[in-house]
């Protein structure tokens, strides 16, 4: 009986080390279970997984549709951790509070976006500025300060999105980069100020899904996980 305890203890601590305090695997590292193209489409169009790493490559592609990655299931407030390399001159973007439904084509239209770019892209840089550099809120807030890898090497994200205390907040390979408000007046004032303060239904959602771009550039995620808060 002793021995069965002693086992069932072991057991027990093995797995709860594991567990990662609430974290939740997104991405399963073997297939896009939980995923799917925005819009329904069955076609993953240049989506796949490689060694458990989520890849998107444009020259993998069987039609010319965009395909958007995007959860199956939708979010509030959370903590979203994952890994991210970007080809050179790549873009892509992570996107939160997503609607998806058939009065919008498009993510970007109803989610905000966590940008995902090849820093050392000097053109487009010296024309769009800091505020669509990587770990920038879109068009909206550049980061505090420019901390990306090269492209070819992985960066990590951990993005916070608490609608009860009114925070949002992004971590930029362990450095804190973003702080803003996630609703009411003060994150609709942001909005106003940028390009999307005319977009009906952009920003608003505090319920939507999570959303990883397909920006014509070649993409790998790994280690997507959350928690809710």
């Amino acid at each position: 009986m002793k021995r069965i305890l002693f086992l069932s203890l072991i057991i027990c601590l093995f797995s709860c080390s594991s567990t990662d305090d609430g974290w939740t695997d997104l991405f399963n590292g073997e297939d896009l279970s939980g995923w799917h193209i925005y819009g329904g489409s069955d076609n993953l169009n240049g989506w796949y997984v490689d060694n458990g790493v989520l890849v998107f490559d444009p020259a993998m592609r069987t039609t010319a549709e965009t395909a958007n990655l995007i959860t199956d299931k939708s979010y509030t407030s959370f903590e979203l951790s994952l890994d991210w390399m970007i080809s050179e001159n790549g873009n892509s973007g992570l996107f939160w509070g997503v609607l998806e439904n058939e009065q919008f084509e498009h993510p970007y239209q109803t989610g905000p976006e966590i940008q995902i770019l090849d820093d050392n892209w000097e053109e487009y840089i010296s024309e769009r500025g800091d505020i669509q550099r990587a770990g920038s809120i879109f068009n909206i807030m550049p980061p505090s300060q420019i901390v990306s890898k090269a492209s070819g090497l992985w960066n990590s994200f951990l993005l916070k999105i608490d609608h009860n205390s009114n925070e949002g907040a992004l971590s930029f390979n362990n450095e804190q980069v973003l702080t803003f408000p996630v609703n009411g007046a003060p994150w609709q004032d942001l909005i106003g100020k940028s390009g999307f303060k005319d977009w009906e239904g952009f920003g608003i959602q505090k319920e939507g899904k999570i959303c990883l771009q397909d920006h014509g550039s070649k993409v790998a995620f790994r280690r997507i996980k959350i928690r809710a808060l």
